[in-house]
Order: C-alpha cells, then structure tokens, then sequence
C-alpha cells in the first residue's frame, strides 16, 4: 500500500493507493480517514481493482481550507472526479460511508459519465428535499439537542473534541456501535442518558472500561494522531456548509441514480433514527431502539425507491452499529465482492 498526494480540484488529497486495474475509489465519514477502510483495501486489490482510499479535505495529510464554503458538496464531488482524473482514468466505481455515503451518491448523481457504479454505507441517497437539511434539523428538532445543530456554531465543537481527542473518539466510537447501540435502548429511560437543548455533543455518551472488538488501541491512536494533525476544523465544516448545498445543487431535485448501486447498513445503525425523523413528525419522542432501524431505514428505501434505477443489493448487518466496514469487514467485504460481480 503506498500513501500519496493527489490533485482534488486543485488541493492536495491524500491516498492509501493498492492493487491494479479498474479503479475503485473509498470515501471515509465524520470523524475518520482513510483508515476506516483497512479492511476493504486489500481484500478489493486482490479482486483485481486499483483502489485508492482518499482523506476527505480537512482530513488527515489532505489540504485544509478553512472556510466553510470549500466544504460544499460541490467541492467535495469535485474533488472525487480530480482524483479520478489525476489517477489517469476515465471513470471509476465508488464506495462511501457516513459523509462518504452522500459524496459518492451525489458524485455519481453530478457525474454519470464518470461513475460507473456506487455503493455507499450507512447514509442511503437522498436527492434533494424541499429544505435545506439544517432548516429540517432546525424544524424537527426545536427546543432539543441534535448533533447537527450542534455543530454549527464555529469553534464550539472544535474546542470539546480538541481538549482531549482520544477521549473524545472513544465516546464517539463507542456509543454509536453495536455494542454502544444496545446499551443506550437497554437505558433508554436513564437520565444520565439524555441529553437536553444546553448539551454538548459528549455529553450523557456512554463510557466503557474495554474496548469493543472492532478496535483496538493502536488503531483509535492512529485517527487520534490524524486528528492532532488536522484539527476538527475542516471536518465539522461539512456540517455548516449543508445550506450552501441547498443553494448550489438544484439539480439533485430531480437527479436519480442511473449506475448499478448498492446499499449496506447495521441493524443497529443510528442513522436510521434521524432518517425516520425526516420523513415522519415526532422528532425526539423518545430514545433510539437499535432492533427497529432496519425497519426504519427499509421505509426511506422504499419511500425514495424512485431515486434508484438499478439498485442491486440491499444488505442490513444484525448488530452492526455505525462503523459499519470496521465493525463487520468480512460481510462488507463479501457484499462488495457479489456487488463488483454483477457489474
């Protein structure tokens, strides 16, 4: 594996770079690198693909602009095309989680000449709604804590995260898993579980004395040392550049996605809730209840089924959290594996 400097739309973006032929490319989410994918970058090289895991800008050794505005989605589509080109390929297949997930749908949805196929984890496609997301966080969520909301205000996040990264990754990590998952619907009617309009994002976020077996700590030290390097900066700003989207992509208001596509998720995954919370009133009436996400996330499938042409596989793992390529590799890996062969 080789990690290199790319050009992303005239910044540098770094790469894990493995293998030779057909070029995959891997998106990673908030907060993660390059290195969530560990698991995926072999096992795709030795299918016969070139693939290149990219740090997302902000992110790692890639450049780090610091306004908001080089954190729109158009820039970040953009940036997957310059990889792609700078490669010397003319299109690519694509997978992302978590903020990857929407990178690579949009990317696909922008640049159907040069997507050939995408599959996306966690975060299924959306197009675009009659609202820019943060003013449907803002409506839904009135008068309560939501992450999003959270995270708009600069420098507030930055500071709680940055005062102590390894902690600050253990408690995201480890309440959003499957193991974090089920403890917060098993002390759903806990206070110390719940937050409130003047919380902080760490807050009430369960602590455990081991670490899940998805990780270890070699591997949570190598993002904390990604994100000493890069600060919290550039990857919150994708969260406040969500209504630049809204203005600038109104061509994803009828965009569908053409290219044969693929969808992973964990049974336990808490997307599921905020998505249910988009599509349905009664935002914040109780807590997530891991055993009902699928469900959750099969409803906005098939509410939006008409943004998908040629959606091949639809996978939901049983006790996977969020961290979904981390927390089960070996089923993502075989999926992705049935998914390349069909295409």
């Amino acid at each position: 594996m080789e990690y290199k400097h790319l050009n992303g739309n005239g910044l540098k973006i770094g790469a894990a770079i493995e293998g030779e032929g057909p070029l995959i490319v891997l998106v990673h989410g908030w907060p993660e690198s390059w290195y969530s994918w560990r698991h995926q970058i072999p096992f795709l090289a030795s299918l016969g693909y070139k693939v290149a895991a990219i740090d997302v800008r902000g992110y790692g050794q890639s450049d780090k602009p610091y306004e908001i505005a080089e954190y729109s989605m158009k820039n970040l589509t953009s940036d997957v095309i310059s990889v792609i080109e700078d490669l010397g390929y003319s299109d690519a297949i694509l997978f992302g989680h978590d903020w990857g997930a929407p990178i690579v749908w949009n990317t696909a949805a922008l640049y159907p000449d040069k997507i050939s196929a995408v599959g996306a984890l966690s975060v299924p496609y959306t197009g675009r709604g009659p609202m820019s997301s943060i003013d449907l966080w803002k409506m839904l969520y009135k008068g309560k804590f939501f992450y999003q909301l959270y995270f708009q205000e600069e420098g507030v996040a930055e500071e709680e995260f940055e005062k102590d990264l390894k902690n600050a990754l253990e408690l995201t990590y480890f309440s959003s898993d499957g193991r974090g998952m089920s403890f917060l619907a098993e002390n759903a009617d806990n206070p110390k579980y719940q937050k409130n309009v003047n919380s902080k994002f760490l807050d009430c976020l369960p602590a455990f004395d081991d670490y899940p077996d998805w990780i270890n700590k070699e591997e949570l030290m190598f993002f904390v040392k990604e994100f000493e390097n890069s600060g919290m900066r550039g990857p919150l700003n994708r969260y406040r550049a969500q209504t630049i989207d809204y203005e600038e992509l109104v061509e994803l208001e009828t965009a569908k996605i053409s290219q044969p596509s693929c969808f992973i998720s964990g049974t336990l995954d808490p997307v599921a809730f905020f998505l249910k919370n988009s599509i349905q009133d009664g935002a914040g009436k109780g807590a997530f209840h891991g055993p009902t996400a699928e469900s959750m996330t099969k409803e906005m499938l098939e509410k939006r089924s008409d943004l998908y042409e040629d959606l091949r596989i639809v996978k939901f793992i049983d006790g996977v959290g969020h961290w979904t390529q981390q927390e089960a590799p070996h089923t993502v890996n075989e999926n992705f594996e049935k998914f390349l062969k069909s295409i």
